[in-house]
């Protein structure tokens, strides 16, 4: 089953191909470590489902807006904390 485009890939047009992956040998496919970006440290995920027409309106936002779908999430869940009386926690 294919994937449907990722909005991630409109933001270069120049965009290499992807490479042809090699044939796995088992050396290759043993788990491998990554140190976790700068950018996650210190960070939890918070994920949920949305309708498709969500979805495409806030990547469609955060693009004409020039901000990250994150930034969008962090400002409306911050917005959801003030409506509920809490202290926003910020980015």
């Amino acid at each position: 089953m294919s994937r449907k485009p990722s909005f991630a890939n409109l933001r270069s047009a120049a965009a290499p191909a992807p490479a042809v992956a090699p044939v796995a040998t088992p050396a290759a496919t043993a788990p491998t470590q990554t140190a976790t970006p700068a950018s996650r440290q210190g960070r939890k995920q918070i994920a949920g489902f949305f309708s498709p027409e969500m979805s495409f309106a806030m990547h469609t936002l955060a693009r004409r807006q020039g901000r990250s779908l994150q930034a969008l999430m962090a400002e409306a869940f911050n917005d959801v904390l003030r409506k509920h009386g809490e202290s926003p926690i910020g980015y």
